[in-house]
């Protein structure tokens, strides 16, 4: 077993702690928060193409869509340096993470020029439309119909929970294109301007932010759309779907892991029950950090362990949860109005340090749902960990 990392790891390491060290804003320059994950104050915009045009933006990337071909492990020491500083090097997390990575996994270079730079370079922003008022976590089970139509896609139905789609430019969308094939089969993937008649967005509160507007409604209402506008082929969405969930888990244990110390570190424990809760999430605290050591080592061998993601995924999402409420319970009725954290937010972080002890409970919920459910994750260790029958 190795604890460290090699020189050439370490040096790389070095090196963007150079880079943040001079290119870091001042705080002065960054006042400007962001008002949704589509919404990306100027400031944050020429951030992100410092980062991307020197390489930093996505290091695993090439240098062309703003990497440097980094190693799995040199992909880590950098989401590490991030994590150590607070910084989130975007505030267009799913563009940047799940809808420029599809493009380039399933897109033709021509989109990849037209669509995947300018999400990368901020110059445009995205949101993510899969889920439907009858289809969340069963993407299979979505209803919005694409019909050809020549060199077009005339489309018809409904997403929501479209994290920033009133600030988008445009929106990654799974449509249903062969009503006749099985529902895994029949789906293809469309990138719909959000200024393309016959689509309306409305955003709504939710009830761990009702002052922040992020969720929405996307109606689309016989809306045409390119054929060109298609991100891989007809009807093979569901490799599309697969592939963009796998760019958001890859390493997604890592933010659980530093939101669960974030968590530990802001809250003391006043009594005897509370240590021994203390003690059982501080637990949980290095089980995740030593079970993600694993997964990465066996990435970095070329190793695919989709199982072992989905034991991470819970166990980070539902140990986030969990310390969320024993700091909630430990407070009491103050928590319902006293902030968790009274240092004032880093200025390149987007989360709302200043929340309520009650407002981070609430949203350590979402932790639990995005990324794949904990339903569907304890179905995917069920089949492929303990080799149980799907039925």
């Amino acid at each position: 077993m190795q604890l460290t990392f090699d020189a050439d790891v370490e040096e790389f390491r070095r090196k963007f702690v150079e880079f943040l060290d001079e290119h870091m804003p001042a705080p002065g320059d960054v006042t400007e928060r962001s008002k949704s994950s589509a919404h990306v104050p100027d400031w944050a915009r020429r951030w992100q193409r410092l980062m991307f045009e020197h390489g930093w933006l996505l290091p695993g990337n090439p240098p062309e869509f703003g990497g440097r071909n980094a190693t799995v492990l040199q992909q880590y020491v950098h989401l590490e340096e991030l994590s150590k500083r607070r910084i989130y090097h975007s505030f267009n997390p799913q563009g940047l993470g799940i809808i420029a990575a599809s493009i380039l996994s399933f897109g033709t270079d021509e989109q990849k020029q037209r669509w995947a730079v300018p999400i990368l370079r901020a110059e445009i922003t995205a949101a993510l439309g899969m889920s439907e008022p009858g289809a969340g976590s069963d993407l299979a089970g979505l209803r919005t119909r694409a019909v050809r139509a020549g060199a077009e896609y005339v489309v018809d139905g409904q997403k929501v929970w479209t994290s920033g789609a009133h600030d988008a430019d445009v929106l990654l969308t799974f449509v249903r294109t062969d009503p006749t094939a099985p529902k895994h089969r029949g789906i293809s993937v469309l990138l719909i301007p959000t200024d393309t008649p016959g689509v309306t967005r409305r955003p709504f509160p939710s009830v761990c932010s009702p002052d922040d507007l992020d969720f929405n409604e996307v109606y689309f209402e016989g809306a045409r759309v390119p054929v060109a506008n298609r991100i891989g082929p007809e009807n093979g969405g569901w490799q599309v779907a697969n592939g963009s969930l796998g760019h958001e888990r890859t390493l997604l244990w890592l933010s659980f892991a530093d939101r669960l110390e974030d968590l530990l570190g802001d809250f003391r424990p006043r009594t005897e029950l509370d240590r021994d809760a203390y003690a059982r999430l501080v637990m949980d605290s290095y089980a995740l950090r030593m079970l993600g050591s694993g997964a990465l080592a066996a990435a970095a061998r070329g190793e695919q362990d989709t199982a072992a993601l989905s034991i991470l995924k819970v166990l980070g999402s539902e140990a986030s949860q969990a310390a969320s409420e024993r700091a909630l319970d430990a407070v009491g009725i103050e928590g319902l109005t006293h902030p968790a954290v009274t240092a004032p937010p880093p200025p390149l972080n987007i989360e709302h340090f200043s929340a309520s002890w009650f407002e981070r409970y609430l949203r350590s919920f979402a932790g639990t749902i995005a990324g794949g459910t904990s339903e569907i994750q304890r179905n995917i260790i069920a089949q492929r960990v303990l080799g149980l029958p799907r039925s």
